[in-house]
């Protein structure tokens, strides 16, 4: 890896001081740290120049939340809430293990999408059915170590019968399914924190700690108290992200009442389930108590606006979020509910959608907010904030470099405005990660795309197959789960999180 020097280009660090107002610098990068940032740098004779006249560079994005796993399922589905949609994308009934070998090309296709779009670290919330087991899980961080990315890596569990994490469904379901859904094995508390000890053990350090793993408890009602509480103390131990969902319906927040006669938020606050290291994936049904439950447990929160739309989630109280202080990220979701992990499309639809909420313009999100929930924030929701998310002196270079002379750019105006809403990736110059080039002018240098997508091509009448099965053997359960999606929907919370 040779030193890179970044000539006079405009900056936005997203640091504390300058924030997304961008300045006119130059930048060195030594042993993919950045050394230096400042607007009287010269460059030396053993470092590579990226000329930065007419270039904007800014951090790269973190993806606060995505499932690679769903990359195989990408453009398959519409129309369906999130209860109904993941009849057709999660196995209730049968073998369902992924081969290895499908799992790290699942992973190069989604590591190619993402730093092709300028995402330079995922949180990658990686499910298996029936369960997890290390050859998989290598194979997920070996695709991610090869290309270059920054990622967390999970360990997601749910270690109820899935039939018994839903509020109704024991009632609505055929008996004989209900039966033979709950006679499934699923892991125990402490098979899973043996599990994501081993883990924590296994991949520490790796790639300069580029990769990590994280703990997943999938969410509160999927989940016994033991595992939640122990999967909260062992991230806090291993200085590693607690990724759980939290309420990202309003049957989830049925659920709550049901299953505890509280709030999912209060359940997890009484059992001593929350902690800085905690990050909730959406958190839109959440009461004004809940959010400050939130802010006082320094709890993070991921937004995912694309996904709640295509699932019809409902809006997340953007405002009251951050009126409260509570850090926000930014993510995708899955590649089969937002179908893309391009975060430039959720950083726009972030700006937008909450414009909706309301006709008080001075609450709507400014565009530092949004640049910094889809960095720095992201990158605090990830525990990962002291290696990047802003482009600071001591963090690792995580950058992009956007080529400032074309359309999305034309008239040049305010820059961090036109990134956000002018800007689809057609700019992108170069994606440096580490200090590393991943991406030099629209061809990734670790990666061979060509080769995924012919493979992927290949195995397409496999997957098909196997994807037809899957939804064939679930339509047994779709009476029921309509039939409580319904009747969850009836129900009077007291607030609403949908336009209407």
């Amino acid at each position: 890896m040779s030193d890179l020097f970044i000539r006079d280009a405009h900056v936005i660090t997203m640091d504390e001081r300058t924030g997304s107002r961008p300045i006119v610098a130059s930048i060195r990068i030594i042993d993919g740290v950045v050394a230096a940032i400042g607007p009287d740098l010269e460059p030396r004779a053993t470092e590579t120049v990226i000329e930065g006249r007419d270039r904007l560079v800014a951090p790269g994005f973190v993806n606060a939340h995505t499932h690679s796993w769903e990359s195989l399922f990408k453009g398959r589905f519409d129309n369906l809430p999130l209860e109904l949609w993941m009849l057709s994308s999660y196995p209730l009934l049968g073998e369902a293990r992924v081969d290895p070998d499908l799992v790290a090309l699942r992973s190069r296709l989604f590591a190619a999408e993402s730093l092709k779009a300028g995402v330079t670290t995922v949180i990658d919330d990686v499910l298996e059915t029936p369960g997890q087991d290390f050859d998989q899980l290598d194979a997920v961080v070996d695709a991610y170590d090869a290309a270059g990315i920054r990622a967390n890596v999970s360990g997601h569990v749910i270690d109820k019968p899935f039939v018994d994490t839903l509020p109704f469904v024991g009632e609505l379901l055929d008996a004989e399914l209900l039966a033979r859904v709950r006679s499934m094995a699923v892991p125990t508390a402490d098979e899973y924190v043996a599990f994501s000890r081993s883990a924590f053990d296994r991949y520490r350090g790796r790639a300069d700690d580029r990769i990590r793993y994280m703990v997943a408890p999938s969410g509160p009602q999927r989940c016994t108290d033991d595992l939640l509480v122990a999967a909260t103390e062992l991230a806090v131990a291993e200085g590693a992200e607690c990724h759980i969902h939290v309420l990202e319906t309003k049957t989830q927040a049925v659920t709550g009442h049901e299953f505890y006669g509280a709030t999912l938020v209060e359940h997890l606050e009484s059992i001593g389930a929350l902690s800085p290291n905690t990050t909730f994936a959406h958190g839109i049904w959440v009461t004004d108590a809940d959010i400050e439950r939130i802010a006082r447990a320094g709890v993070s929160v991921s937004h995912n606006p694309i996904s709640n739309l295509k699932l019809g989630s409902g809006v997340l109280p953007w405002r009251a979020y951050q009126d409260a202080g509570v850090n926000l990220g930014l993510g995708s979701d899955g590649g089969s509910s937002s179908d893309s992990p391009r975060m430039l499309d959720v950083l726009k639809q972030t700006g937008l959608l909450h414009k909706v909420s309301g006709p008080d313009f001075a609450a709507w999100p400014t565009v530092e907010e949004v640049l910094r929930a889809g960095t720095i924030g992201g990158a605090r929701s990830g525990v990962l904030h002291e290696r990047t998310g802003s482009l600071e002196v001591g963090k690792r270079a995580d950058l992009v470099v956007y080529d400032l002379e074309t359309l999305a750019f034309t008239p040049r105006n305010r820059l961090d405005l036109q990134l956000v809403y002018s800007e689809n990736g057609g700019s992108i110059e170069y994606v440096v990660v580490d200090g590393r080039i991943v991406v030099d002018h629209g061809e990734l240098t670790t990666l061979d795309e060509r080769a995924i997508i012919a493979e992927l091509a290949d195995r397409r009448p496999q997957l098909q197959a196997w994807q037809d099965e899957l939804e064939r053997l679930n339509s047994a359960f779709v009476p029921a789960f309509t039939a409580m999606h319904e009747r969850a929907q009836g129900q009077d919370l007291g607030f609403t999180r949908f336009l209407r």
